[in-house]
C-alpha cells in the first residue's frame, strides 16, 4: 500500500513537471514587445493633392523608434560648454573619414618607441607592486 502511494505520488509530480515544459498549447509565437512603438495621431493635411507614401517607408513626420528612444533618453544634442569647445579648437578636428582610415593597411603610421613596446608588453596585474623609473 505504502509503495502504490509512493508510486502515485511520483507519477503526479512528474507530470506536474512535464507541463513546465516547452512544447504544447502554451508554446505560441508572441509579437516582440520591443518592437512596438506608439503611432501619431490622424492629423488630415493642409494640401490634399500630396501624392501617397511608398508601402513600407517610414513615416516623415515621426523618425525611427532608435530615434525617438535616444530623443527621449538623451534629449536631443545638448550644447557644448566653452571650456569643452575652446579643448576641442585647440585639438583640431579630426578628418569625417578617420574612423575608416585608420584601419586602411595603407595608412602609415608612426612607430612610438621603445617606451609604447614596454608599457603594451607589460605583465597584468593590479598595479601594487609598481615602481616608476624617471631618468634625468
Amino acid at each position: 500500500m505504502r509503495n502504490l502511494k509512493t508510486a502515485i505520488l511520483l507519477a503526479a509530480g512528474g507530470s506536474m513537471l512535464a507541463a513546465c515544459g516547452s512544447g504544447g498549447v502554451f508554446n505560441r509565437d508572441r509579437p516582440d514587445e520591443f518592437a512596438v512603438q506608439r503611432q501619431a495621431p490622424l492629423v488630415v493635411p493642409p494640401d490634399f493633392t500630396l501624392s501617397p507614401p511608398a508601402p513600407g517607408a517610414p513615416r516623415p513626420a515621426e523618425g525611427t523608434a532608435q530615434e525617438q528612444a535616444l530623443e527621449a533618453l538623451f534629449g536631443g544634442p545638448a550644447p557644448r560648454s566653452e571650456v569643452e569647445t575652446s579643448a576641442l579648437d585647440r585639438a583640431g578636428a579630426a578628418a569625417p573619414g578617420i574612423r575608416s582610415q585608420v584601419g586602411d593597411p595603407g595608412t602609415n603610421t608612426v612607430a612610438k618607441g621603445r617606451v609604447t613596446r614596454d608599457i603594451i608588453a607589460a605583465p597584468e596585474g593590479d598595479g601594487q607592486a609598481v615602481q616608476t623609473l624617471i631618468p634625468g
